[in-house]
């Protein structure tokens, strides 16, 4: 019989698997990590390997998840991200997300952390990322599509790249959107529900976090939309998805995460096909031009990559004294 494998012979021994609830990351994250985490995700595009993600439906095609593969020198995982609109009336959040992070040394799952609320976060952390690159530094009032559980995390993380003194909010109804202004308002923000057509007017900074699809008309008009202004995509993460008009992109100056999947399924599957889409890490590392003029309308079309969610677990990890 043959001997006993010796030494480095032997295969790795399998950790216990870890898991991380969703009530402690969501104790654990905050403005400065998700940012950090940003900053290093994006920086990591540059010379990486940012693989796609998929966009899919659940037995009920109302339900949706997305798979977000990253991988780094050292670590691997994916995030799976659902959308189930029910979950509001069972009063659990339409969104959660999960993050797997593999055992390198033998492709098990090593950790499986709940990230619900520290991918809002971590969403949140590229709008702002974006505006810190792109926006005009005087910008002052910032003008949010969307009243869903979003659009708080993308106000606090704007205001922090720049000097917002008014918030102006656009939903679907303006009874959500004076509630969402309401909640703002109690949490220190100048905020104000309006019109599209005054919000663009008026906006320096305007987020988009909506659920639109290209079965919906535009959020707003592409002649309301100033020139300096910086918008912000955050809604379109799967094919048919749409908040701008198509109009604006011929106006525009378009940067996005991931180009190939901005095409794909991001908002940029709307854009024409000469659109030049520049990645924002190239931006941030100096490897490309942001904004060149006070005048320039930019646009950060965010699909949403692995790498960022992988990134952001790490540092979530890393704040626990839990290394892989």
């Amino acid at each position: 019989m043959p001997a006993p494998a010796s030494g480095s012979d032997r295969p790795p021994v399998a950790r216990r698997l870890l898991y991380i609830t969703e009530e402690q990351t969501a104790a654990l994250v905050d403005e400065d990590l998700a940012m950090e985490a940003a900053r290093t995700a994006f920086a990591a595009t540059v010379h990486g390997s940012s693989l796609p993600s998929l966009a899919v439906h659940g037995s009920d095609p109302r339900n949706r998840f997305t798979l977000k593969p990253s991988a780094s020198a050292t670590h691997a995982g994916v995030k799976i991200g659902t959308y189930w609109p029910d979950n509001a009336e069972h009063g659990l959040p339409r969104h959660h997300s999960t993050l797997l992070l593999f055992d390198q040394t033998n492709g098990r799952i090593a950790v499986v952390l709940e990230v619900g609320t520290a991918n809002a976060y971590r969403t949140a952390a590229a709008d702002a990322l974006a505006v810190d690159l792109l926006a005009r530094a005087g910008a002052t009032t910032l003008a949010v599509f969307g009243t869903g559980h979003q659009a708080a995390y993308e106000v606090e993380a704007v205001s922090r790249t720049r000097p917002i003194a008014q918030v102006l909010v656009v939903g679907r109804t303006a009874e959500r959107a004076e509630q969402t202004s309401a909640a703002l308002a109690a949490n220190g923000h100048n905020a104000r529900s309006v019109d599209a057509e005054e919000a663009c007017s008026r906006a320096d900074v305007i987020v988009t976090a909506t659920t639109a699809t290209s079965d919906d008309p535009p959020l707003f008009e592409a002649v309301w939309v100033r020139p300096g202004t910086h918008i912000s995509c955050m809604g379109a993460d799967a094919p048919g998805k749409r908040e701008l008009p198509p109009e604006l992109f011929r106006r525009a100056r378009v940067f996005c995460d991931l180009p190939e999947q901005a095409r794909r399924m991001g908002e940029s599957q709307h854009a024409p096909t000469q659109t030049v889409l520049t990645p924002l890490g190239d931006v941030l590392t100096g490897h490309a031009t942001g904004r060149t003029d006070d005048n320039d309308i930019t646009v950060f079309d965010s699909s949403g990559i692995g790498v960022q969610d992988l990134y952001l677990g790490l540092a979530l990890l890393k704040k626990m004294d839990i290394s892989l």
